[in-house]
């Protein structure tokens, strides 16, 4: 049995190679729910998109977000609206009254849907409709993602990681903002200057996330910060990786992040932003796989090869690495 532990793009491009060491029906994935967001009325869970999309077969891999073919007509229309309207564009926060009100919310995490600053497709929007009404008919998120995961086929067990809301907040030179208000809407352009984690002090694991973390975990090449963090963040987590065996793929060549604002999230949480600064964001990880023209250097078991991941193919190579520092460290 093993666990993968995912956000983002990264541990989604290595599960495309998984099952050339792990099944299946072997295989856990914990998802951040950090990203999460109300837009419009609609409860966005982005990283557990990517999982139930790319587990149907229908994700689009250009971008790794979406569904390939999706149309965006409801989308374009907002944005007709506003302007014809003359309303204002770009993200824009319920008052703060408004933040809490109804379903519980982490604060600031909830969008006003005018010219809505997230390009959600028209199939997409059907996913958030569906998983939005499951919530409010009583339904915790763990079971709505179920519900969807059987809907799209998927074979692994998707567990998010958590039922309660955690908004992973950036402090910017520019005030503080949501996650994605600071990477969709502003491109990672502002200065980080920390990041937190709302509302993962009160917040607990979700039915089976301890569980699975018992079982050999995967970290992988997600951003360290407000992909892996947010789990990190839940009360019991932490320890429970560090009394497992955790194997973590890095998502630096050197000090280049292979993607996303990894690096200066990095260094805003006093992190080395390179791949030797995993060390200090993950001082549980029993084995690191980095890339073979990498000079990281470690006190553990380090397992070397071509970590760029375009295709398949490559995913199946790293799962392949990953593997064997499971093996060195067993």
């Amino acid at each position: 049995m093993v666990t993968f532990l995912s956000g983002g793009t990264g541990t989604p491009k290595l599960l495309d190679g998984a099952a050339v060491a792990f099944s299946p029906e072997e295989t856990t994935v914990v998802a951040n729910t950090g990203d999460d967001i109300e837009l419009g009325g609609l409860f966005v869970s982005p990283d557990v998109d990517t999982l139930l999309f790319q587990g149907g077969g229908v994700l689009d891999r250009e971008t790794w977000w979406g569904i390939e073919g999706d149309t965006h007509r409801t989308n374009t229309a907002l944005a007709d609206i506003a302007s014809a309207a003359g309303l204002p564009e770009g993200p824009q926060y319920l008052p703060e009254e408004k933040q809490t009100a109804g379903r519980r919310l982490a604060n600031w995490r909830r969008f006003s849907g005018i010219a809505e600053f997230m390009t959600i497709g028209d199939r997409d929007r059907a996913v958030h409709i569906t998983r939005t009404s499951l919530l409010d008919e009583g339904h915790t998120l763990s079971e709505a993602t179920q519900r969807l995961a059987d809907a799209f086929g998927v074979t692994i067990d998707l567990l998010p990681m958590s039922d309660d809301p955690v908004a992973s907040l950036v402090h910017t030179d520019e005030g503080m903002m949501h996650f994605q208000e600071y990477w969709v809407a502003n491109r990672g352009e502002p200065a980080v200057e920390t990041v937190e984690f709302r509302g993962s002090s009160s917040a607990e694991p979700a039915s089976g996330v301890l569980e699975a973390l018992s079982d050999t975990v995967v970290i992988g090449p997600s951003n360290p910060v407000t992909s892996i963090g947010p789990m990190l963040a839940l009360p019991g987590v932490a320890e429970a990786l560090a009394e497992t065996t955790v194997v973590a793929v890095s998502p630096f060549l050197g000090d280049d992040a292979f993607s996303g604002p990894a690096g200066d999230l990095m260094a805003a949480v006093d992190a080395e932003p390179s791949t030797e600064g995993l060390a200090s964001v993950y001082p549980f990880v029993d084995a690191f796989v980095i890339d073979a023209d990498d000079d990281a250097d470690f006190d553990r078991p380090t397992v070397r090869t071509d970590i760029r991941i375009d295709d398949a193919e490559d995913a199946a190579r790293v799962t392949r690495a990953v593997d064997d520092a499971i093996e060195r460290v067993r």
